[in-house]
C-alpha cells in the first residue's frame, strides 16, 4: 500500500470512516438538548449496548480501536502523499495551484494538524477527565453543561469544529475523486455539493449544544 494510488484509497476509506463517526457523534451531542435524563440515558446505553454479548463499554472500545487505527493510517497516508507532492512540485506548478485552490484545500494540512491536537485535548477533557476545568461532575450531562458554560472552551470547540468543516469540505471531494465518482461535470458538482452539505450539517450540529449551554438555553 505504498503506491500513491494505494495511499489515496487508504486515505479515502479511513476518511469516510471518520465522516460516519462525526455524523453519529454530532447526533449524539444533540441529545443534550433533551435535558439531563435523556442525555444521561443515551450515555448509559452507549456503555451497555450489546450486553451480554459485549462486555460493559465493549462497543465503545471497538469504536475507539477502529478510530485509532483509522487515524494512524489516515495521517500516515496524508503525510506521505504531501511529502511526495512537495518533492515533485515545480515552482510553476505551485503558482498555478495556489490560484486554483480553495480555502478548504489550502488549509487541509494545517487544519488536519489542528484537528489532531484538538482530538487529544477533547479526549483528555471529556473522556479520560484528565483536564477538568469543569471540576468533578457526577453525570455525563453535568460534565458537558459545566464545561460549555465557559466561553473560552466554547471558542476552542468552535474553532475546532470550523477546522473540521473545512477539512470535510475538501476531504469528501477528494475521496469522491479517488473513488472515481467525479468522472464528469455532473458528478463533480454532486461531489462538491455533498462536501459542502456534510460540512455545514456537521458544523451546525456540533455547535448547537455548546452555544445553547453558553447562552442559557440548556441549563
Amino acid at each position: 500500500m505504498r503506491s500513491s494510488i494505494g495511499l489515496k484509497l487508504l486515505m479515502a476509506a479511513t476518511g469516510l470512516i471518520f465522516v460516519g463517526y462525526v455524523l453519529l457523534h454530532a447526533y449524539g451531542n444533540l441529545m443534550v438538548l433533551g435535558g439531563a435524563e435523556q442525555f444521561n440515558t443515551y450515555a448509559h446505553h452507549l456503555r451497555t449496548f450489546g450486553q451480554p454479548i459485549l462486555p460493559y463499554e465493549g462497543l465503545l472500545w471497538i469504536v475507539r480501536v477502529v478510530l485509532l487505527a483509522s487515524l494512524v493510517l489516515h495521517a500516515y497516508s496524508a503525510f506521505t502523499l504531501w511529502g511526495r507532492a512537495n518533492s515533485a512540485r515545480s515552482t510553476k506548478y505551485v503558482v498555478k495551484k495556489a490560484v486554483a485552490s480553495s480555502l478548504a484545500s489550502r488549509t487541509m494540512r494545517f487544519g488536519g494538524l489542528a484537528l489532531l491536537l484538538f482530538v487529544v485535548f477533547h479526549i483528555l477533557h471529556l473522556t479520560t477527565h484528565t483536564i477538568t476545568p469543569q471540576g468533578d461532575q457526577a453525570t455525563p450531562y453535568a460534565n458537558v453543561v459545566n464545561s460549555f458554560d465557559k466561553w473560552w472552551l466554547v471558542v476552542i470547540y468552535a474553532l475546532a469544529v470550523t477546522a473540521l468543516a473545512l477539512h470535510l469540505t475538501h476531504g469528501i471531494w477528494s475521496a469522491a475523486q479517488t473513488l472515481g465518482l467525479t468522472s464528469n461535470a455532473a458528478a463533480r458538482s454532486r461531489a462538491k455539493i455533498a462536501g459542502h452539505f456534510v460540512a455545514a450539517l456537521v458544523w451546525t450540529a456540533f455547535l448547537i449544544p455548546p452555544l445553547a449551554i453558553l447562552f442559557g438555553i440548556v441549563d
